[in-house]
């Protein structure tokens, strides 16, 4: 099985392939200050019943990262691995001006919302920060735009407005929000679906002018169930899309 591994700022996601299938997939907490040992003492626990025989992974999290190599050098010694970085085949052009900023979960993003598309898309990559991915007719990465996150931007309000806190991220009865809650639940919630939908219409104007409808428009991430039903413009949900994009690297290096 191939174990694909996704290290981002907030969440970890792990998922194993069985061929082109996803067998099972596991999101945890992501903890920069964990140890090689820490993070295997966990790897193994999640993966007792899945022999691993290939590993898939990128990390925007330096310190994760380094513990990452450790570990997979100490316990997965003789296990094939490809981990993204400069140097690895994506078959992606990065037509932007420092191709080396770019977090390599976009680049899995990427190829493969290429891969499902086959034609240009629109990634909304909805984490810690909410990133928005173009991908062309010929899956080059184009660039794209980010913007705060919906956890971070609910955690901000509630800690510089002395009446407000921190309320679960529901939609509520009604965008005219009653009460505080309520009211926190309709900004948030509404506000940042009218965000995505903006970003998203301006953007596929400037990707495709002729013909905006064809830009296929996918949502990902932890948070992007959130916005998936009530966003106008978010055509596709795709919520294991980097590990697909892990498995096709992989298979591209392989």
């Amino acid at each position: 099985m191939l174990l694909t591994i996704d290290i981002g700022n907030t969440n970890t996601v792990l998922g194993v392939y069985e061929g082109d299938k996803l067998d099972a997939s596991w999101r945890i907490k992501t903890d920069a200050q964990n140890t090689a040992d820490e993070l295997a003492l966990t790897f193994r626990g999640l993966l007792a019943d899945h022999p691993v025989d290939a590993i898939s992974a990128c990390s925007t999290v330096p310190a994760a990262l380094r513990e990452l190599r450790v570990m997979l050098s100490r316990y997965y010694p003789d296990v094939p691995t490809v981990i993204i970085e400069p140097g690895i085949r994506t078959g992606v052009s990065m037509l932007v001006d420092n191709p080396k900023e770019v977090g390599s979960d976009r680049i899995a993003n990427t190829i493969a919302a290429f891969h499902l598309a086959q034609g240009p898309a629109i990634v909304v990559d909805f984490g810690t920060s909410t990133n928005f991915d173009i991908v062309s007719g010929r899956g080059d990465f184009l660039g794209g735009a980010l913007a705060p996150g919906i956890e971070i931007s609910l955690d901000a309000l509630a800690a510089r407005a002395a009446q407000l806190r921190k309320v679960e991220l529901v939609e509520p009865r009604s965008p005219i929000g009653k009460n505080t809650v309520e009211s926190l639940q309709s900004g948030i919630l509404y506000g940042f679906a009218g965000q995505v939908d903006a970003l998203v219409r301006r953007l596929r104007a400037e990707l495709a002018p002729n013909d905006p409808d064809s830009v296929t428009v996918i949502a990902t991430g932890g948070l992007a169930p959130l916005i998936i039903e009530i966003s106008e413009t978010l055509t596709r949900h795709e919520p294991d899309l980097t590990l697909l994009g892990l498995r096709l690297i992989f298979e591209r290096n392989s």
